[in-house]
């Protein structure tokens, strides 16, 4: 990881995933291996029991002359969104009235500029740059937004740039500041987007991941079975490639309903390509797959997916926490997402039926968040879904996502319905 990062030019970073290896690789990594050669930089994450600052909440680096202050915004709702166990002993949040004092105390170093690298998410990143003064720019990510112009938002102290550079290295966010008399007086931002394949691979960076990928090459490029349809992840509410896990969670395991998270990442297939174990790891490889089946009634599935969909409906963006919705397998509903906290859920519809609140479904699911789950011996959900691909012949039909019908904000080009 560390020879990767460096390779690629950095020099500075926040966190997200990272904290699910667990606190204490992560401190060995920060401590150990990124020591003198990466600065992992997050204000918001402090000890539980004192309060004491996790990392550093910034570093200071002069570039081209120019003193500057780089400040870390690790993702405020991890302990939430991913197992709290992780991260035990830590704490996490938005913390916008920290965040002023750190602003503040670079700014008094001398510090003339100050850019914030942020995994709030788009939302998170413009309400804060309103409340919090003296930030020349927010660098985010989180929410995977490949924005081509700077958002401009104006607070007491002046005005914050706001910016987001996509994902999976899609693009590169390049902001150029014009300092003047100790202070940003212009600026120029570019995206630009990175042809991969129109690239020669660099050649140290090649030699490192054939060398790593080596042990376990041949296992990875094994082809479980070709897909007939295009197989894709980012859509807000499903994708093909999510309905495939919950089409063989509920398969495999014999469930009536199949939950699978809302995460973002993962790369596409297109018809007639492999469906290879490496694309199955990258669909599924979090420290905490675990594959789950249990009995929910059906008020318990409305709150699940009520929260869910407050996560990130919620008019607040404090309140929101990125991500998409959890993708729903077998359960028909409409969804509100204009609506009130615990009134976007309705018609919840299992074959063509009501769903009845005091009855009870069998529900699967994979990465849970509960503690118990991991001393459980549940099996990783790849297994489950290499059996099921197994069982395919071969082939993979096309897959039809199951989308919720959307109420109350249509027309609406920025949601996608049924």
């Amino acid at each position: 990881m560390v020879d990767a990062c460096k390779l690629l030019g950095v020099d500075v970073m926040t966190g997200h995933w990272e904290f699910t290896l667990g606190m204490e690789r992560v401190k060995q990594i920060v401590d150990e291996e990124f020591k003198g050669r990466i600065d992992f930089v997050a204000q918001n994450v402090r000890t539980a029991d004192f309060e004491d600052p996790v990392f550093k909440p910034y570093v200071m680096r002069e570039i081209n002359g120019v003193p500057c202050a780089i400040v870390g915004q690790a993702f405020p709702y991890t302990p939430i969104a991913n197992p709290r166990y992780f991260v035990a002993d830590w704490t996490f949040g938005i913390r916008d009235d920290q965040m002023q004092k750190v602003v503040d105390e670079a700014r008094a170093k001398g510090a003339q500029v100050v850019v914030l690298l942020s995994h709030n998410g788009m939302d998170v990143d413009l309400k804060m740059a309103s409340r919090v003064r003296g930030i020349d720019a927010i660098l985010g990510g989180h929410t995977h937004d490949g924005m081509p112009v700077a958002s401009i938002v104006a607070n007491q102290g002046g005005k914050t740039l706001v910016t987001n550079a996509g994902s999976n290295g899609k693009f590169l966010g390049v902001m150029d500041f014009d300092v003047k008399g100790g202070k940003v007086v212009d600026y120029r931002y570019k995206l630009l987007p990175v042809f991969a394949n129109m690239l020669p691979a660099d050649r140290e960076m090649d030699a490192l991941i054939t060398r790593v990928r080596a042990p376990y090459e041949q296992k990875l490029a094994q082809t479980l079975a070709v897909t007939e349809g295009t197989l894709y992840r980012r859509g807000n509410f499903n994708g093909t490639g999510d309905q495939l896990l919950l089409d063989a969670l509920m398969d495999v395991q014999g469930a009536e309903i199949a939950f699978s998270p809302g995460f973002r990442w993962g790369t596409s297939l297109l018809a007639g390509q492999p469906i290879t174990r490496e694309w199955l790891m990258d669909m599924t490889a979090t420290t905490y797959s675990y594959a789950t089946v249990t009995e929910m009634t059906g008020e318990t599935i409305k709150t699940v997916l009520e929260d869910v969909a407050d996560n990130l409906f919620n008019p607040d963006p404090y309140y929101q926490q990125g991500g998409d919705m959890v993708r729903v397998g077998g359960l028909a509903y409409t969804c509100n997402p204009l609506g009130e906290m615990g009134k976007r859920i309705e018609s919840m519809r299992l074959n063509g039926k009501p769903i009845e609140a005091g009855r009870r479904y069998k529900v699967a699911g994979w990465a849970p968040v509960a503690e118990e789950a991991r001393s459980a011996n549940l099996p990783p959900v790849w297994e489950l879904v290499e059996k099921w691909l197994a069982d395919r012949g071969g082939k993979v039909a096309a897959r039809k996502p199951n989308l919720p019908t959307l109420t109350g904000a249509l027309p609406n080009p920025g949601f996608a319905g049924a």
